[in-house]
């Protein structure tokens, strides 16, 4: 079997996350800088090796004050560690539902994680190129991977969760 190589279309892709905020909403995120490759067989995403990573200081939560706070030693802390990365070890599933396991390494701390991800399917778009489609979803614990900052309000309630949800809309590009 061949072996094809793909790469993520940042222009066609979101990279969001979502935490509770004093336990009552919900604040949505995003990066806009990331890249990541898959190398399959054909195009059998069940056989991809597949590499991610984002650009820390890309962070976006549509608030600059917030954004700072995320970029600072309190969380991420991008002067030392400007990326995240995930690296794929296991994609297993069947139709258009799947389960991806990796690496995911947040802040210099590694830890497996296990998403879930909805294949949209290969087509050709109208200039030749074959794409593949995926949905992304899933949850971490920021805490794992040291991002432990957190205040407590008056009446005892969480500043910010835990959990952290993860969302996104990916769609390779195979590479000729």
């Amino acid at each position: 079997m061949a072996t094809t190589k793909w790469s993520i279309d940042p222009t066609h892709s979101e990279i969001h996350f979502k935490v509770k905020h004093l336990m009552i909403t919900t604040v949505t995120g995003s990066f806009g800088k990331f890249s990541g490759t898959a190398e399959t067989e054909d195009e059998d995403f069940t056989t991809a090796k597949i590499n991610f990573s984002a650009d820390v200081n890309s962070i976006s939560t549509g608030v600059a004050d917030r954004d700072g706070h995320l970029k600072s030693a309190d969380f991420f802390d991008a002067a030392n560690y400007p990326e995240l990365a995930f690296t794929g070890t296991k994609f297993a599933g069947k139709d258009s539902d799947f389960e991806l396991e990796g690496d995911l390494t947040i802040r210099g701390t590694t830890k497996k994680v296990k998403v879930n991800v909805e294949f949209g399917g290969i087509t050709k778009d109208p200039w030749g190129s074959t794409r593949a489609g995926f949905t992304i979803s899933g949850k971490i614990n920021r805490k794992d991977f040291g991002l432990s900052w957190g205040a407590v309000t008056e009446a005892g309630g969480v500043v910010v969760s835990d959990e952290v949800k993860i969302a996104a809309e990916v769609q390779f590009v195979k590479q000729a």
